[in-house]
């Protein structure tokens, strides 16, 4: 009991009410199948649980010490909730195994990184603490991202601090990293955090909030293979969904909001000629957005909660059968 408690108090779920009021008109009939694509410590799915008495609920994560976290708080609706160790892009073989019918109602993903990761020092999200140089969401499987720094080029890390940190001093970064490691090994976030302070200028130092965050944010997506998973995962979200069934979506940073936002406008977009009178039904979108424009957390839940600061929710509903996009 202790541990759910804690549990709960660590993890302050964002904008909840407006992932539950976007969700709840898909998940009204009873024995609905609601999927939190990114179950984490459970905040959201024990809202839904909550708030919606008559569903299912069935929760996906890589991470095995989420799992556990979230069943021992969610123990109390144990004969509703489904736990399912796995990445997110395996959406539609979890709900065709676990979903009744072999669709789902709703599908919720909170992407990014879990407060808990973060708060376990030990797990080497943080360039707050120093602790091993890890930063798998599974860390029963995978390179760590000491493995990776070992064996990658200066060009290769580079390459992922530019692309997935958008890091200004990638090249002097990556080569520091290259000169350290000749002479000692590089497995500590603490060792990591002190060569990127020493690689970016005292003047761009001064701005811009810790200098080591874009360098870990980049590695972290590297080492979890997070963007292409979430390319991988909306199409399957998706295809999950039973008609009318509804997909949300929150994201913390620039390069997921991106990717979500451009396959929501492709999917929602008409491709057929101009000046069309009808438009066939085989060439009608598949999808209709709920969010025109994208929200985000307003003061009062920035000043509560400061991880809601970067959040951006969009929310699609799927309105025909779901067609691949080319």
């Amino acid at each position: 009991m202790e541990l759910t408690k804690q549990t709960s108090e660590r993890h302050i779920p964002v904008l909840l009410d407006e992932c539950m009021g976007m969700m709840s008109p898909a998940l009204t009939d009873d024995g609905a199948v609601l999927v939190d694509c990114t179950l984490g410590m459970g905040g959201h799915s024990e809202a839904a649980l909550k708030r919606f008495p008559n569903i299912h609920l069935i929760g996906i994560d890589r991470d095995p010490q989420a799992i556990s976290l979230a069943s021992e708080r969610l123990a109390p609706f144990a004969d509703r909730f489904t736990a399912v160790h796995t990445t997110y892009d395996h959406v539609d073989e979890v709900v065709a195994t676990y979903a009744p019918a072999g669709k789902a109602d709703a599908i919720l993903m909170d992407l990014g990184v879990s407060s808990f990761q973060l708060d376990e020092a030990e797990r080497g999200f943080s360039y707050s603490a120093d602790a091993p140089l890890d930063m798998r969401m599974d860390p029963t499987r995978g390179q760590s991202a000491a493995e990776l720094l070992v064996s990658a080029t200066a060009q290769e890390i580079a390459q992922i601090l530019r692309v997935y940190g958008e890091e200004r001093f990638a090249s002097r970064i990556a080569r520091r990293i290259v000169e350290t490691r000749e002479t000692q090994p590089l497995t500590r976030t603490g060792q990591l955090a002190d060569i990127v302070r020493a690689s970016i200028p005292a003047a761009a130092r001064r701005t811009g909030g810790n200098p080591s965050k874009r360098t870990f944010q980049a590695l972290r997506i590297a080492v979890n293979d997070e963007l292409n998973i979430l390319e991988r995962a909306l199409p399957a979200c998706f295809a999950s969904l039973r008609i009318g069934g509804r997909l949300v979506v929150e994201s913390y940073q620039s390069l997921e909001d991106r990717i979500v936002k451009d396959l929501f406008r492709r999917a929602s977009t008409v491709d057929v000629p101009q000046g069309l009178p009808v438009i066939p039904d085989s060439m009608a979108p598949s999808v209709e957005l709920l969010t025109r424009k994208v929200h985000q957390a307003d003061e009062a839940e920035r000043a509560h909660n400061p991880r809601s600061a970067s959040v951006r929710l969009r929310g699609a509903q799927l309105v025909r059968e779901w067609k691949e996009l080319s």
